[in-house]
């Protein structure tokens, strides 16, 4: 069977591909203590990027007028200035926008997005319709399908016209390594400090985490919490589910904050904690005690 130019297409991919080493580099601080100035020496996360750099889509001779070309790991689609290793796997529907970097090993399910210039570390899998905006994600990451990171935070302001305006967001949200995002949960970057989430986290599903919020090491976030702007959590901090903190606290490691709880103030001290405003969960026992007793 013979097929005509035009009806032939196919990916070329060239033989000397370039090797490209992107370094995501994270500061280390003290508890409950990080900060968005990622200048510090101590080396995070590398992924090593061995990628057909000048991979493209033929058709008829011609390439793809706007950069895209079909990845021949999986079928999905990718900007020819992409860097992506040649294991890593992208399903058909996904698509790898404009110099990102995609780590090896990684597998981008179908419908995900990619936005421009972001970073994937090796082994990270991205379910389903996955939405990735100026973000760094980390090695042996699970996203599973329906988050966003790194979209715009809620910020705005009232002029002296008393017209509600946006506060810039312009910097980025930072996943380390090992975390784990459940299903539709929201991640907004930062506005005046990268929005940080702390390396072994487990995240479950529909959480909201707000820009600039800065999440500590192992940490366990239940589903439904809310987690207002400039929050800071320590290492090993559990919210159970429908936790909500309000903006601008600062809560040390080690906290455990039972469901349903609202944090209002800082917790500076290690324990357990409970109700409306969030106080000493035996405290808040006898309180729930005391109620009882005057119902009856």
């Amino acid at each position: 069977m013979v097929f005509s130019i035009t009806q032939t297409r196919k990916i070329e991919n060239l033989s000397a591909p370039r090797l490209v080493s992107a370094i995501i580099s994270s500061n280390w601080f003290s508890t409950g203590q990080r900060a968005s100035n990622h200048s510090s020496t101590e080396q995070g996360t590398t992924v090593h990027l061995e990628c057909a750099l000048n991979s493209r889509l033929e058709n008829g001779g011609e390439d793809d007028q706007q950069g895209y070309g079909r990845w021949g790991n999986g079928g999905g689609t990718f900007h020819k200035s992409a860097l992506i290793d040649p294991s890593a796997f992208v399903e058909v529907g996904a698509v790898v926008h404009s110099e990102c970097a995609v780590g090896a090993d990684c597998h981008i399910g179908s419908g995900a997005v990619i936005g421009p210039t972001v970073t994937i570390g090796q082994s990270t899998k991205i379910g389903y319709n996955v939405a990735l905006a100026n973000c760094i994600v980390g090695d042996f990451c699970a996203i599973h399908s329906g988050v966003c990171i790194g979209q715009d935070g809620f910020g705005f302001y009232v002029d002296e016209q008393g017209n509600m305006m946006k506060k810039p967001q312009t910097l980025k949200a930072i996943i380390e390594n090992h975390v784990e995002i459940g299903a539709n949960t929201c991640i907004d970057r930062g506005s005046w400090r990268d929005t940080v989430v702390g390396e072994h986290t487990k995240i479950d599903n529909l959480v909201q985490i707000g820009h600039n919020v800065v999440i500590g090491r192992s940490c366990l976030i239940c589903g439904q919490v809310g987690v207002a702007g400039s929050v800071t959590i320590g290492d090993y901090v559990t919210l159970g589910g429908r936790v909500g903190i309000r903006d601008h606290v600062n809560i040390a490691s080690k906290v455990r904050l039972a469901a349903n709880s609202c944090v209002t103030k800082d917790i500076s001290v290690p324990g357990d904690y409970g109700g409306f405003p969030a106080i000493p969960i035996r405290d808040w026992r006898r309180q729930i005690a005391k109620h009882r007793q005057i119902l009856k």
